[in-house]
């Protein structure tokens, strides 16, 4: 249990040195994040299942999403949104934690070690907290619970209702029972989980909570030694792009402008990064090379300079064309 405690403080540290990290760049760069925060939603008096269902689909209306997948959920909530979404290491039975103040805004951290369908699980849970108890600090612990908190169950019924909408899901289902006559079989599910890049499992509750399927047919797939990797693999679905980057993109690039503009030395940028110097050169140039395709249809390579400053459009002494 020491071992556990001292891991988890030393993560809560690391999480608050990296979005203190991230206010320091925007210092220094004078690019404060734009944020686009909602209200927070009122979920009192109402349980905890029907709220999440309730808010889920008023946040997907306000960001307009529609009802369909959200495949790049984590650039949405940073770019979209405007939090600070970090991959870290975690003790393994942490899936992710939030936190915000005035300054910082909204702040999450997911479990790096977790599968990717697991991390945007974590996620769209946390940010579910951050919707509806902005100022209370939350850390997911993953715990069989005897009878599930009020708390987890809203996080965890918006994070299902925002990744799978019912209209969406109840269509995309639909669709799929008529073509069996009215039968869903494991690779349905399978698929469909794919369609909404979310885990078999979290799928099959889902389907289970809005009476889709019978109630217990996830634990019934258990039971019958169901394995979920070995269908996904006879079944040879595409599988999804994501990121596996512990920084957020914007934080990535304020940290090599600030570099070019001699703003941080290589010592303080590899700090910055969490690398070492060698990497955290690579990185630069990574970030400071952009690839085009010439007229005469070769690839080139181009430097981008961060240090360069260009007027608005109308400004005087602009060539407006």
């Amino acid at each position: 249990m020491g071992s556990y405690q001292t891991e988890l403080e030393q993560a809560i540290g690391e999480f608050q040195k990296l979005c203190e990290d991230y206010l320091y760049l925007e210092g220094i760069s004078e690019t404060p994040l734009q944020r686009a925060y909602p209200p927070e939603y009122s979920v009192d008096g109402l349980q905890p299942e029907e709220a999440a269902e309730d808010f889920a689909s008023a946040e997907r209306n306000r960001l307009g999403l529609g009802d369909a997948p959200l495949i790049n959920l984590r650039e949405l909530l940073e770019n979209d949104v405007g939090l600070r979404v970090f991959y870290v290491r975690l003790p393994s039975r942490i899936a992710g934690m939030f936190t915000y103040s005035d300054e910082l805004g909204g702040c999450i951290a997911i479990n790096s070690a977790h599968p990717e369908e697991r991390r945007r699980w974590s996620l769209a849970h946390e940010y579910g907290h951050f919707l509806t108890k902005r100022f209370r600090p939350e850390v997911s612990v993953l715990l069989a619970y005897e009878r599930t908190p009020a708390s987890e169950r809203l996080g965890d019924g918006f994070a299902g209702s925002f990744l799978m909408p019912t209209s969406g899901l109840r269509r995309k289902f639909n669709d799929a029972a008529r073509l069996r006559k009215g039968k869903i079989t494991p690779a349905d599910l399978c698929r469909l989980a794919n369609y909404y890049f979310v885990s078999v499992e979290a799928l099959t509750r889902r389907l289970e909570s809005l009476h889709l399927v019978p109630s217990g047919t996830w634990d019934r797939l258990q039971d019958r030694g169901f394995k979920v990797r070995e269908a996904q693999d006879v079944l040879q679905l595409q599988p999804h792009r994501y990121s596996e980057q512990p920084l957020p993109p914007r934080y990535q690039f304020l940290a090599a402008e600030a570099y070019q503009r001699e703003q941080l030395t290589e010592g303080q940028l590899a700090h910055l990064l969490r690398v070492d110097r060698v990497e955290a050169r690579r990185i630069v140039q990574k970030l400071t090379r952009q690839s085009y395709v010439s007229e005469e249809g070769k690839i080139t390579s181009l430097d981008v300079d961060f240090t360069q400053t260009y007027a608005k459009a109308g400004d005087p002494g602009v060539n407006n064309g």
